[in-house]
Protein backbone atom coordinates (compact mmCIF):
# COMPACT_ATOMS: atom_id res chain seq x y z
CA UNK A 1 0.00 0.00 0.00
CA UNK A 2 0.85 3.54 -0.36
CA UNK A 3 0.85 4.22 2.93
CA UNK A 4 3.32 1.94 3.80
CA UNK A 5 6.17 4.45 2.22
CA UNK A 6 7.33 7.88 3.63
CA UNK A 7 8.70 10.20 2.02
CA UNK A 8 10.53 13.87 2.24
CA UNK A 9 9.49 16.07 -0.13
CA UNK A 10 11.02 19.32 -2.28
CA UNK A 11 13.14 19.10 -5.92
CA UNK A 12 16.65 18.88 -5.30
CA UNK A 13 17.10 19.50 -1.52
CA UNK A 14 19.38 18.83 1.27
CA UNK A 15 17.99 15.96 2.94
CA UNK A 16 19.17 13.75 5.77
CA UNK A 17 17.36 10.56 7.30
CA UNK A 18 17.33 8.07 9.28
CA UNK A 19 15.83 4.85 9.86
CA UNK A 20 14.01 4.69 12.74
CA UNK A 21 14.91 1.92 13.93
CA UNK A 22 18.58 3.35 14.90
CA UNK A 23 18.35 6.58 15.66
CA UNK A 24 21.63 8.82 16.31
CA UNK A 25 22.76 6.86 13.28
CA UNK A 26 23.88 10.09 11.57
CA UNK A 27 26.91 11.44 12.47
CA UNK A 28 26.90 15.42 14.01
CA UNK A 29 28.59 18.34 12.70
CA UNK A 30 30.83 16.33 10.24
CA UNK A 31 30.58 13.51 7.07
CA UNK A 32 33.50 10.89 8.37
CA UNK A 33 34.13 10.77 11.70
CA UNK A 34 37.28 8.50 13.20
CA UNK A 35 34.38 5.68 14.10
CA UNK A 36 30.69 5.90 12.56
CA UNK A 37 27.75 5.09 15.28
CA UNK A 38 26.85 1.46 15.81
CA UNK A 39 29.69 0.20 13.82
CA UNK A 40 28.42 1.92 10.09
CA UNK A 41 30.92 2.39 7.47
CA UNK A 42 30.52 6.35 6.06
CA UNK A 43 30.42 6.53 2.15
CA UNK A 44 30.04 9.15 -0.45
CA UNK A 45 28.09 8.94 -3.23
CA UNK A 46 29.00 11.88 -5.92
CA UNK A 47 26.52 13.02 -8.56
CA UNK A 48 29.14 15.44 -9.82
CA UNK A 49 32.75 16.20 -9.61
CA UNK A 50 34.11 17.68 -6.22
CA UNK A 51 34.82 20.78 -7.84
CA UNK A 52 31.40 21.62 -9.98
CA UNK A 53 29.86 24.86 -8.48
CA UNK A 54 27.81 24.77 -5.37
CA UNK A 55 24.38 25.22 -7.79
CA UNK A 56 25.25 22.40 -9.75
CA UNK A 57 27.07 20.26 -6.96
CA UNK A 58 25.05 16.91 -6.23
CA UNK A 59 26.63 13.95 -3.46
CA UNK A 60 24.88 11.99 -0.67
CA UNK A 61 26.60 10.55 2.11
CA UNK A 62 26.15 6.67 3.03
CA UNK A 63 26.52 5.66 6.36
CA UNK A 64 25.48 1.57 5.47
CA UNK A 65 26.47 -1.96 7.25
CA UNK A 66 29.21 -2.86 5.08
CA UNK A 67 30.34 -0.76 2.04
CA UNK A 68 29.51 -1.75 -1.33
CA UNK A 69 33.17 -2.23 -2.31
CA UNK A 70 32.63 -5.89 -1.30
CA UNK A 71 32.20 -7.85 -4.13
CA UNK A 72 33.59 -10.43 -6.70
CA UNK A 73 34.79 -8.95 -9.82
CA UNK A 74 32.44 -8.20 -12.41
CA UNK A 75 32.27 -10.30 -15.36
CA UNK A 76 29.78 -9.93 -18.96
CA UNK A 77 26.12 -10.32 -17.98
CA UNK A 78 23.86 -11.86 -21.20
CA UNK A 79 20.72 -11.92 -19.59
CA UNK A 80 19.16 -8.80 -21.86
CA UNK A 81 20.28 -9.25 -25.46
CA UNK A 82 18.07 -6.57 -26.45
CA UNK A 83 19.32 -3.73 -23.73
CA UNK A 84 22.44 -1.98 -25.17
CA UNK A 85 23.45 1.37 -26.83
CA UNK A 86 24.93 0.05 -30.44
CA UNK A 87 22.66 3.03 -32.57
CA UNK A 88 24.51 1.44 -36.25
CA UNK A 89 23.09 -1.87 -36.08
CA UNK A 90 20.38 -0.84 -38.42
CA UNK A 91 20.71 1.45 -41.51
CA UNK A 92 18.83 5.33 -41.03
CA UNK A 93 15.53 5.40 -41.66
CA UNK A 94 13.84 8.88 -41.68
CA UNK A 95 10.27 8.07 -41.76
CA UNK A 96 7.51 8.32 -39.53
CA UNK A 97 7.48 5.22 -36.78
CA UNK A 98 4.71 4.08 -34.82
CA UNK A 99 4.71 0.78 -32.69
CA UNK A 100 1.76 -1.33 -31.77
CA UNK A 101 1.75 -1.74 -27.53
CA UNK A 102 5.36 -3.82 -26.73
CA UNK A 103 4.80 -7.18 -25.38
CA UNK A 104 4.65 -8.16 -21.97
CA UNK A 105 6.48 -12.24 -21.31
CA UNK A 106 3.34 -14.47 -21.61
CA UNK A 107 4.91 -17.06 -19.17
CA UNK A 108 8.22 -17.92 -18.23
CA UNK A 109 9.76 -15.94 -15.03
CA UNK A 110 11.46 -12.19 -16.40
CA UNK A 111 12.20 -9.65 -14.04
CA UNK A 112 13.13 -5.67 -14.66
CA UNK A 113 16.86 -6.52 -15.46
CA UNK A 114 16.38 -9.20 -18.24
CA UNK A 115 12.92 -7.30 -19.20
CA UNK A 116 14.88 -4.33 -20.63
CA UNK A 117 14.37 -3.83 -24.09
CA UNK A 118 16.53 -0.53 -26.17
CA UNK A 119 13.94 1.39 -29.08
CA UNK A 120 16.62 3.87 -30.35
CA UNK A 121 19.14 6.59 -29.29
CA UNK A 122 22.07 8.53 -29.80
CA UNK A 123 25.72 9.53 -28.44
CA UNK A 124 28.11 7.56 -26.77
CA UNK A 125 28.37 6.75 -23.02
CA UNK A 126 32.09 6.08 -22.77
CA UNK A 127 32.02 10.36 -23.43
CA UNK A 128 29.19 11.05 -21.67
CA UNK A 129 27.21 12.00 -24.42
CA UNK A 130 23.85 10.95 -25.55
CA UNK A 131 20.27 9.46 -24.75
CA UNK A 132 18.75 6.29 -24.95
CA UNK A 133 15.19 5.06 -25.11
CA UNK A 134 14.36 1.88 -23.37
CA UNK A 135 11.00 -0.27 -22.62
CA UNK A 136 10.95 -2.96 -19.63
CA UNK A 137 8.87 -5.84 -20.19
CA UNK A 138 8.29 -8.03 -17.05
CA UNK A 139 6.22 -10.15 -14.75
CA UNK A 140 8.33 -11.42 -11.87
CA UNK A 141 10.46 -9.51 -9.04
CA UNK A 142 13.84 -8.49 -9.03
CA UNK A 143 15.32 -11.47 -6.27
CA UNK A 144 18.56 -11.20 -4.80
CA UNK A 145 19.67 -8.89 -7.59
CA UNK A 146 20.11 -5.01 -7.69
CA UNK A 147 20.78 -2.89 -10.53
CA UNK A 148 22.66 0.00 -10.97
CA UNK A 149 23.90 2.22 -14.02
CA UNK A 150 27.08 3.39 -14.39
CA UNK A 151 26.04 5.32 -17.74
CA UNK A 152 23.86 7.60 -16.54
CA UNK A 153 20.15 8.50 -15.31
CA UNK A 154 17.17 6.31 -15.26
CA UNK A 155 13.50 8.35 -15.99
CA UNK A 156 10.98 5.65 -15.50
CA UNK A 157 7.43 5.90 -16.51
CA UNK A 158 5.30 2.98 -15.76
CA UNK A 159 2.39 2.46 -18.06
CA UNK A 160 0.73 -0.86 -16.79
CA UNK A 161 1.53 -2.35 -13.43
CA UNK A 162 2.93 -0.49 -10.09
CA UNK A 163 6.41 -1.39 -8.90
CA UNK A 164 7.66 -1.13 -5.73
CA UNK A 165 11.42 -0.32 -5.85
CA UNK A 166 14.29 -0.34 -3.09
CA UNK A 167 17.08 1.82 -3.50
CA UNK A 168 20.03 2.46 -1.50
CA UNK A 169 17.97 5.76 0.19
CA UNK A 170 15.10 3.96 1.05
CA UNK A 171 11.60 2.56 -0.79
CA UNK A 172 9.67 3.79 -3.31
CA UNK A 173 6.32 2.90 -4.80
CA UNK A 174 5.49 4.46 -8.21
CA UNK A 175 2.16 3.78 -10.40
CA UNK A 176 0.75 4.63 -13.68
CA UNK A 177 0.56 8.16 -13.83
CA UNK A 178 3.50 8.52 -11.51
CA UNK A 179 7.32 9.12 -12.66
CA UNK A 180 10.40 8.02 -10.76
CA UNK A 181 14.18 8.88 -11.29
CA UNK A 182 17.42 6.77 -10.44
CA UNK A 183 19.95 8.43 -10.94
CA UNK A 184 23.92 7.42 -11.58
CA UNK A 185 25.43 4.95 -9.79
CA UNK A 186 22.50 4.46 -7.41
CA UNK A 187 21.55 0.89 -6.87
CA UNK A 188 17.89 -0.26 -6.82
CA UNK A 189 15.92 -3.38 -7.18
CA UNK A 190 12.35 -3.42 -8.91
CA UNK A 191 9.56 -5.80 -7.69
CA UNK A 192 7.19 -6.50 -10.32
CA UNK A 193 3.78 -8.63 -9.77
CA UNK A 194 1.73 -9.83 -12.99
CA UNK A 195 2.28 -7.91 -16.36
CA UNK A 196 4.29 -5.12 -16.09
CA UNK A 197 5.11 -2.24 -18.60
CA UNK A 198 6.71 0.77 -19.25
CA UNK A 199 9.62 3.24 -20.44
CA UNK A 200 12.80 4.64 -19.67
CA UNK A 201 14.43 7.96 -20.15
CA UNK A 202 18.13 7.27 -20.00
CA UNK A 203 20.80 10.60 -20.23
CA UNK A 204 24.27 10.48 -20.01
CA UNK A 205 25.21 13.94 -20.19
CA UNK A 206 23.93 15.75 -16.95
CA UNK A 207 21.08 15.29 -14.34
CA UNK A 208 17.40 15.63 -14.73
CA UNK A 209 16.64 19.77 -13.86
CA UNK A 210 13.22 21.68 -13.54
CA UNK A 211 12.59 23.73 -16.17
CA UNK A 212 13.49 27.76 -15.65
CA UNK A 213 10.11 29.50 -15.78
CA UNK A 214 11.52 32.94 -17.12
CA UNK A 215 8.05 35.40 -17.15
CA UNK A 216 6.13 32.00 -15.95
CA UNK A 217 7.17 33.51 -12.98
CA UNK A 218 8.16 31.71 -9.75
CA UNK A 219 4.91 29.15 -9.77
CA UNK A 220 4.05 26.66 -12.22
CA UNK A 221 4.43 23.93 -13.97
CA UNK A 222 6.20 20.71 -11.90
CA UNK A 223 6.47 22.37 -8.41
CA UNK A 224 9.33 21.27 -6.57
CA UNK A 225 7.70 20.55 -3.17
CA UNK A 226 5.70 17.49 -4.70
CA UNK A 227 8.79 15.97 -6.06
CA UNK A 228 9.41 12.83 -3.38
CA UNK A 229 12.17 11.80 -2.01
CA UNK A 230 12.21 8.09 0.26
CA UNK A 231 13.44 7.89 3.86
CA UNK A 232 15.97 5.58 4.85
CA UNK A 233 15.33 2.04 5.54
CA UNK A 234 17.58 -1.19 5.44
CA UNK A 235 17.73 -4.23 5.66
CA UNK A 236 20.68 -6.58 7.19
CA UNK A 237 20.48 -9.53 5.03
CA UNK A 238 22.61 -12.57 4.59
CA UNK A 239 22.40 -15.03 1.42
CA UNK A 240 24.34 -17.06 0.11
CA UNK A 241 24.29 -15.32 -3.69
CA UNK A 242 23.33 -11.64 -4.33
CA UNK A 243 23.82 -10.26 -7.92
CA UNK A 244 24.81 -6.85 -8.40
CA UNK A 245 24.66 -5.98 -12.31
CA UNK A 246 25.92 -3.05 -13.77
CA UNK A 247 25.67 -0.89 -16.66
CA UNK A 248 28.74 0.16 -17.63
CA UNK A 249 29.94 1.87 -21.44
CA UNK A 250 26.60 0.48 -22.73
CA UNK A 251 27.25 -2.90 -21.75
CA UNK A 252 26.02 -5.30 -18.47
CA UNK A 253 28.18 -6.84 -16.10
CA UNK A 254 27.85 -8.33 -12.78
CA UNK A 255 28.84 -9.52 -9.66
CA UNK A 256 28.23 -11.44 -6.56
CA UNK A 257 28.37 -10.58 -2.54
CA UNK A 258 27.32 -12.42 -0.07
CA UNK A 259 24.78 -9.59 1.19
CA UNK A 260 22.11 -7.29 0.30
CA UNK A 261 23.08 -3.72 -0.50
CA UNK A 262 20.20 -1.92 0.53
CA UNK A 263 22.13 -1.80 4.20
CA UNK A 264 22.12 1.97 4.62
CA UNK A 265 20.76 2.99 7.61
CA UNK A 266 21.09 6.65 7.77
CA UNK A 267 21.88 9.40 4.86
CA UNK A 268 22.08 13.21 4.11
CA UNK A 269 22.76 14.93 0.99
CA UNK A 270 21.35 15.71 -2.39
CA UNK A 271 21.75 13.36 -4.75
CA UNK A 272 18.84 10.75 -3.70
CA UNK A 273 16.09 8.88 -5.80
CA UNK A 274 12.65 10.85 -6.37
CA UNK A 275 9.50 10.44 -8.00
CA UNK A 276 6.70 12.53 -8.97
CA UNK A 277 2.69 12.27 -9.76
CA UNK A 278 1.74 13.72 -12.87
CA UNK A 279 -1.50 14.62 -11.66
CA UNK A 280 0.07 17.00 -9.53
CA UNK A 281 1.51 18.97 -12.66
CA UNK A 282 -0.11 22.68 -13.01
CA UNK A 283 -0.76 23.19 -16.90
CA UNK A 284 0.44 26.67 -18.63
CA UNK A 285 -1.62 27.24 -21.60
CA UNK A 286 -2.51 29.67 -23.82
CA UNK A 287 -6.27 31.85 -23.11
CA UNK A 288 -6.52 34.16 -25.75
CA UNK A 289 -5.71 32.84 -29.01
CA UNK A 290 -2.98 30.57 -31.01
CA UNK A 291 -1.48 27.12 -30.00
CA UNK A 292 1.69 27.39 -27.61
CA UNK A 293 4.38 25.12 -28.20
CA UNK A 294 4.92 21.68 -26.08
CA UNK A 295 7.57 23.42 -24.15
CA UNK A 296 4.93 24.71 -21.49
CA UNK A 297 4.17 21.05 -20.90
CA UNK A 298 7.84 19.79 -20.15
CA UNK A 299 7.93 18.58 -16.47
CA UNK A 300 11.80 17.77 -16.59
CA UNK A 301 14.84 18.58 -18.73
CA UNK A 302 18.78 17.35 -18.95
CA UNK A 303 20.42 20.68 -20.56
CA UNK A 304 23.16 20.26 -22.92
CA UNK A 305 25.86 22.60 -23.07
CA UNK A 306 23.87 24.68 -25.77
CA UNK A 307 21.78 27.33 -23.77
CA UNK A 308 17.77 26.52 -24.44
CA UNK A 309 18.89 23.17 -25.86
CA UNK A 310 18.10 19.84 -24.40
CA UNK A 311 19.71 16.49 -24.72
CA UNK A 312 16.44 15.62 -23.03
CA UNK A 313 13.18 16.95 -22.36
CA UNK A 314 10.36 14.58 -21.00
CA UNK A 315 6.81 16.56 -21.46
CA UNK A 316 3.55 15.49 -21.02
CA UNK A 317 0.00 16.36 -22.19
CA UNK A 318 -2.23 15.91 -18.97
CA UNK A 319 -6.32 16.89 -19.17
CA UNK A 320 -6.59 20.31 -19.23
CA UNK A 321 -9.16 23.30 -20.67
CA UNK A 322 -8.57 24.57 -24.19
CA UNK A 323 -10.57 27.85 -24.81
CA UNK A 324 -8.34 29.30 -27.37
CA UNK A 325 -10.31 31.90 -29.52
CA UNK A 326 -10.42 31.26 -33.90
CA UNK A 327 -7.56 28.94 -33.50
CA UNK A 328 -7.00 25.81 -34.40
CA UNK A 329 -6.37 23.99 -31.38
CA UNK A 330 -5.23 20.42 -31.67
CA UNK A 331 -1.07 20.20 -32.06
CA UNK A 332 0.17 21.70 -35.30
CA UNK A 333 1.75 20.24 -38.27
CA UNK A 334 5.06 20.44 -37.82
CA UNK A 335 8.65 19.98 -38.64
CA UNK A 336 11.42 19.62 -35.94
CA UNK A 337 14.96 20.22 -35.32
CA UNK A 338 14.59 17.85 -32.44
CA UNK A 339 13.35 13.81 -32.02
CA UNK A 340 10.40 13.35 -30.33
CA UNK A 341 9.36 10.01 -29.22
CA UNK A 342 5.83 9.45 -27.58
CA UNK A 343 4.28 6.89 -25.18
CA UNK A 344 0.98 6.76 -23.83
CA UNK A 345 -0.05 5.96 -20.75
CA UNK A 346 -3.79 5.14 -20.82
CA UNK A 347 -6.46 6.77 -22.69
CA UNK A 348 -6.27 8.07 -26.37
CA UNK A 349 -4.51 10.55 -27.62
CA UNK A 350 -5.95 13.82 -29.37
CA UNK A 351 -4.05 14.10 -32.67
CA UNK A 352 -4.83 10.24 -33.43
CA UNK A 353 -7.51 9.08 -31.60
CA UNK A 354 -6.94 5.35 -33.73
CA UNK A 355 -3.86 3.60 -33.87
CA UNK A 356 -1.69 5.35 -31.27
CA UNK A 357 -2.31 2.89 -28.11
CA UNK A 358 -1.55 2.57 -24.32
CA UNK A 359 1.60 0.91 -24.60
CA UNK A 360 2.91 1.35 -27.90
CA UNK A 361 4.46 4.74 -28.93
CA UNK A 362 5.89 6.81 -31.94
CA UNK A 363 8.98 8.61 -33.32
CA UNK A 364 9.18 11.25 -35.28
CA UNK A 365 12.46 12.10 -36.26
CA UNK A 366 14.29 15.78 -37.04
CA UNK A 367 12.87 17.18 -39.91
CA UNK A 368 10.78 14.66 -40.54
CA UNK A 369 6.96 16.33 -41.20
CA UNK A 370 3.96 15.38 -38.65
CA UNK A 371 0.77 16.70 -37.29
CA UNK A 372 -2.62 15.34 -36.83
CA UNK A 373 -4.62 12.81 -39.01
CA UNK A 374 -7.32 13.76 -41.04
CA UNK A 375 -10.07 12.44 -39.19
CA UNK A 376 -8.36 15.18 -35.96
CA UNK A 377 -7.84 17.75 -38.95
CA UNK A 378 -11.00 17.88 -40.06
CA UNK A 379 -13.24 17.85 -36.39
CA UNK A 380 -11.20 20.39 -35.37
CA UNK A 381 -11.47 22.83 -38.60
CA UNK A 382 -15.07 22.42 -38.31
CA UNK A 383 -15.83 22.44 -34.33
CA UNK A 384 -17.37 25.24 -32.74
CA UNK A 385 -15.40 26.78 -30.62
CA UNK A 386 -16.30 26.92 -26.97
CA UNK A 387 -14.69 25.85 -24.12
CA UNK A 388 -14.06 22.26 -23.46
CA UNK A 389 -12.02 19.92 -21.57
CA UNK A 390 -8.62 18.18 -23.31
CA UNK A 391 -6.87 14.84 -22.75
CA UNK A 392 -9.72 13.55 -19.77
CA UNK A 393 -8.78 10.50 -19.29
CA UNK A 394 -5.74 10.15 -21.01
CA UNK A 395 -1.62 10.93 -20.28
CA UNK A 396 0.52 10.87 -23.36
CA UNK A 397 4.27 12.06 -22.86
CA UNK A 398 7.16 13.05 -25.03
CA UNK A 399 10.60 12.42 -24.42
CA UNK A 400 12.21 14.89 -27.06
CA UNK A 401 15.82 15.40 -27.75
CA UNK A 402 18.37 17.70 -29.53
CA UNK A 403 20.28 14.85 -30.56
CA UNK A 404 18.99 12.38 -33.67
CA UNK A 405 18.12 9.20 -32.37
CA UNK A 406 18.88 5.74 -34.51
CA UNK A 407 16.24 2.76 -33.68
CA UNK A 408 17.71 -0.48 -32.92
CA UNK A 409 17.63 -3.92 -34.26
CA UNK A 410 14.66 -4.85 -31.99
CA UNK A 411 13.01 -2.02 -32.48
CA UNK A 412 12.93 -1.94 -36.26
CA UNK A 413 12.52 -5.73 -36.67
CA UNK A 414 12.67 -7.96 -33.77
CA UNK A 415 9.86 -6.71 -31.99
CA UNK A 416 7.44 -7.15 -35.08
CA UNK A 417 5.69 -3.94 -33.44
CA UNK A 418 6.55 -1.65 -36.31
CA UNK A 419 3.42 0.01 -38.05
CA UNK A 420 4.82 -0.08 -42.15
CA UNK A 421 0.73 1.59 -42.37
CA UNK A 422 1.46 4.68 -40.32
CA UNK A 423 1.78 7.18 -43.00
CA UNK A 424 -1.33 6.14 -44.44
CA UNK A 425 -3.06 8.07 -41.40
CA UNK A 426 -2.12 11.50 -43.49
CA UNK A 427 -2.59 10.28 -47.62
CA UNK A 428 -6.57 11.53 -47.47
CA UNK A 429 -5.59 14.55 -46.44
CA UNK A 430 -7.81 16.77 -49.07
CA UNK A 431 -6.60 20.07 -50.62
CA UNK A 432 -8.82 23.02 -49.41
CA UNK A 433 -7.33 25.54 -51.38
CA UNK A 434 -8.96 28.28 -53.59
CA UNK A 435 -7.66 31.09 -55.23
CA UNK A 436 -11.19 33.03 -55.60
CA UNK A 437 -10.95 33.51 -51.85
Amino acid sequence: MESDYKYLTGFGSHFESEDPRCPGSLPEGQNSPQKCARGLYAEQLSGSAFTAPRTENTRSWLYRIRPSVVHTPFVRYHGAPHFHDNWTEQPPDPNQMRWSPFDVPPSGRVDFVDGLHTVCGAGDARGRHGVAVHVYLCNAPMENRAFYNSDGDFLIVPQQGSLEITTEFGRIRVAPNEIAVLQQGMRFAVSASGPTRGYILEVYDNHFKLPDLGPIGANGLANPRDFKTPVAWFEDRQVDKFEIVSKFQGALFVAQQKHSPFDVVAWHGNYAPYKYNLADYMVINSVSFDHCDPSIFTVLTCPSSRPGTAIADFVIFPPRWSVQEHTFRPPYYHRNCMSEFMGLIYGSYEAKEGGFRPGGASLHSMMTPHGPDKKCFEAASNAKLEPQRVADGTQSFMFESSLSMAVTKWGAETCQKLDAKYYECWQTLEKHFSISE
